[in-house]
């Protein structure tokens, strides 16, 4: 079995120029926890998902190292909750999505698209085909597909 047959082909996704409001809003409408971002070829040019935007919502220190190689903390909870979570709405997803996403060909064997979802400990992977997005495998589904039969 390949990815494009148990790929779900609706995938919901975000532009690159889409604000971090936009994630979130598909995030509640779709209840979903993470999705691909697209340039206007419909590449995928990164992946964004509730955990990127928990890390910048919560209490945090950043560590910034100087040209003397000084470390000096930096209290990122200068700002209250509420300021830290509208701040973010407007950001640029970019500013937060990883840039280096894992995604599998549309002929990939369903066991190498287990492989990789389990050894990268991801739950969703963008499918390809000739470099453009054509669906999205959860590992719902993988699990969903193999043990169907079984049960």
């Amino acid at each position: 079995m390949q990815a494009h047959e148990l790929m779900k082909t609706n995938v919901v996704k975000v532009k690159m120029q889409d604000s971090v409001r936009a994630v979130i809003n598909k995030f509640i409408h779709y209840n979903i926890s993470g999705l691909p971002v697209v340039n206007d070829r419909n590449e995928v040019v990164g992946y964004i998902s509730d955990g990127d935007i928990m890390r910048f919502i919560g209490k945090h220190k950043d560590v910034v190292v100087d040209w003397f190689h000084f470390v000096t903390v930096i209290q990122g909870d200068d700002y209250k909750f509420e300021e830290r979570v509208n701040n973010i709405l407007n950001l640029n997803v970019m500013d937060i999505a990883k840039k280096t996403v894992q995604k599998v060909g549309w002929d990939e064997e369903i066991e190498n698209v287990a492989a990789v979802l389990g050894k990268r400990k991801i739950k969703k992977l963008p499918v390809e085909k000739n470099g453009v997005l054509v669906g999205i495998i959860s590992r719902g589904d993988v699990i969903r597909t193999i043990f169907k039969e079984l049960l």
